[in-house]
């Protein structure tokens, strides 16, 4: 009897065991499933902080793909669970359990141990999402867009040079920083345009409605005795302090892991209080924060209440990975919600450009960002820290959302950028800016525009108002250097000619050398007005304090890239244009730069 009940319990067990083995399979979610449940995995996942930027686009489409499937696997490897990249009740049951392990404490331990070697690892941690051994770890992440330089072109073959206008600096003041520290500068970081545009020339004047006025100086090259050097400027008309039209900001603010630090968080925070010090008591300010999630700080708040602002910047602290377009996304909608019409509705984004979450991609982000311009609200970005600065993306941002690019590295230069040329960053005076020069075959057989290579446009685009252009704000400045081969030169550029192309004698009587046109719309007009300014005479015999300026940066920039046109070029070269230059001393940024070329050419 007691044979029989033995074997009686044991099939009992057997069973049992069985119905449980059974019902712990009942859920397998793997790669290839999409819907609600894949959705509260990602975001669960997304709470415990862990790599989600392997998630990429799946996490908006709820899609169980190959990105999810590493990091399942990350949390099961985390949790002690057998790293199957699939989700089974038992995985399901430690992931969404109050027990479950997060990755911050693993990313921890590796900060850990990287700053006790003294390297930093927080970054990379962040980016790969892997605590990979230290020997394997790459400490610089930074990102550039790789350019070719722009060639000579022949006006036999090519008479137009179009190009959209660009004041940002971001260029310069990574620039700097890297000097400062006896760093190498990589080339591809060196934009020579970001470089001319950092600083203030002696320009005319805006003259009756026009919103800019325009210098244009042509006189022997420097750097080549075969070519001449043509410095165009524009001056952007000023907007008088009791014009200023009402201000709907967002501060839109990175606060992901990779933002910590004393050069980042920290520094944003006294940059964006700086700015408080600059607005009008009706002013409003929003704020909104973003790491793994997005959250609002702050709404539609009176500058009048200052505390409260300034109480809300000083609480931010870092932790998270980054999902910048859900920040972004959000920061619109807050903005359009407090829409000033006929005022100033702006972005302002401070980041590291760490974006690894949600929309990654430089070409998704612009997308999304020119969407949203289209309700009159611009975007000025602001970068910060070293080391994981990704270029790239700051600056697809800033041109496609009608606004600035910064490069923020020391309180001095937040003054600069939103105290000093706050106008010019917030307030647009012309927008969709296009300028194209007409050369005169007679009179110049080649041309190099020198820099801005990424906002060449075609001839056909400067007449088409849906191109758009660059924007220009309140007392900003636009500076562009063009080398000229005249014509009867014998310097070989590399141009070819037509023999359908008529031989142009010259008959100009004023001797115009050629014709800038430029094109720029009202900031409240969708339709954009042409202004035309020929250049004739001789090329001065002597480089004016303006084009000694130019001309330094310019030669300054070649070297760095080591270009094939640099010529003659050096950095003693260029400090001697710099200390014959009468406009430097006095003026502290460019003294800066003096010092900064100085220790180059040692």
């Amino acid at each position: 009897m007691k044979t029989r009940l033995t074997a009686l319990l044991l099939a009992t067990v057997m069973i049992l065991c069985c119905m449980g083995s059974a019902l712990a399979t009942e859920r397998f979610i793997q790669r290839g499933d999409s819907g609600e449940e894949v959705h509260k995995i990602q975001e669960r996942l997304m709470a415990l902080d862990y790599p989600l930027g392997f998630l990429s686009l799946e996490y908006l489409s709820s899609s169980f793909g190959p990105d999810t499937e590493k990091c399942v696997a990350l949390f099961q490897g985390r949790n002690d669970l057998l790293a199957s990249g699939i989700v089974d009740d038992m995985t399901w049951d430690a992931l969404f359990s109050d027990a479950a392990e997060g990755w911050v404490s693993a990313r921890s331990e590796l900060y850990d141990v990287a700053e006790e070697a003294g390297m930093w690892s927080y970054n990379f941690a962040y980016a790969t999402g892997m605590p990979l051994m230290m020997e394997e770890l790459d400490w610089n992440t930074e990102e550039y867009t790789q350019f070719a330089e722009n060639g000579f072109r022949a006006v036999a073959t090519a008479p137009l040079s179009t190009f959209a206008a660009d004041v940002d600096t971001a260029s310069y003041a990574r620039l700097r920083a890297r000097i400062l520290r006896g760093e190498t500068v990589p080339p591809d970081s060196v934009r020579v345009e970001e470089m001319l545009n950092y600083f203030r020339y002696d320009y005319a004047a805006p003259q009756g409605d026009e919103p800019f006025g325009v210098t244009m100086e042509l006189a022997k090259c420097p750097w080549n005795g075969k070519t001449l050097l043509l410095q165009i400027g524009l001056q952007a008309k000023t907007v008088p302090v009791e014009d200023r039209p009402a201000h709907n900001l967002v501060f839109l603010i990175d606060t992901s892991g990779s933002m910590e630090g004393e050069d980042r968080l920290d520094l944003v925070k006294r940059a964006y209080l700086l700015m408080l010090e600059e607005l009008e008591p009706g002013d409003t300010v929003s704020i909104v924060a973003y790491a793994s999630q997005d959250r609002v700080v702050l709404e539609g708040t009176p500058v009048l209440n200052g505390t409260a602002i300034m109480e809300a910047i000083s609480d931010l602290q870092a932790g998270g990975a980054t999902n910048g377009s859900a920040g972004l996304i959000r920061a619109y909608e807050i903005a359009e919600k407090y829409f000033v019409k006929g005022g100033v509705n702006r972005i302002i984004l401070a980041t590291d450009g760490d974006l690894n979450v949600g929309v990654t991609s430089t070409g998704d982000l612009a997308r999304l960002v020119m969407e949203k311009k289209k309700a009159g609200i611009g975007l000025t970005v602001m970068g910060f820290g070293y080391g994981n600065l990704k270029d790239n993306k700051l600056e697809a941002l800033a041109d496609y959302g009608d606004g600035n690019c910064w490069y923020i590295d020391t309180i001095h230069e937040a003054r600069r950028a939103l105290v000093t040329e706050a106008g010019g960053t917030f307030i647009t005076v012309a927008k969709d800016v296009k300028l194209q020069l007409d050369f005169n075959p007679a009179k110049v057989a080649g041309y190099r525009l020198i820099g801005y290579e990424d906002r060449l446009m075609a001839p056909e685009d400067f007449h088409d108002d849906a191109k758009d252009g660059g924007e220009i704000g309140s007392g900003h400045r636009v500076t562009a250097l063009y080398e000229i081969v005249p014509a009867g030169s014998d310097f070989d550029f590399g141009g070819t000619g037509s023999k359908y192309a008529q031989t142009v004698p010259d008959e100009n009587p004023d001797g115009e050398w050629l014709t800038l046109s430029v094109r720029a719309k009202k900031p409240d007009s969708g339709v954009s007005d042409l202004y035309t300014y020929p250049l004739a005479g001789e090329p001065q015999e002597t480089l004016s304090d303006n084009m000694k300026l130019a001309a330094a940066i310019a030669e300054t920039a070649m070297v760095l890239r080591d270009s094939p046109w640099k010529g003659t070029s050096s950095y003693d070269a260029a400090l001697k244009l710099l200390r014959d230059n009468g406009s430097v001393l006095g003026d502290a940024y460019k003294e800066e730069f003096l010092y900064l070329v100085d220790l180059l050419s040692r």
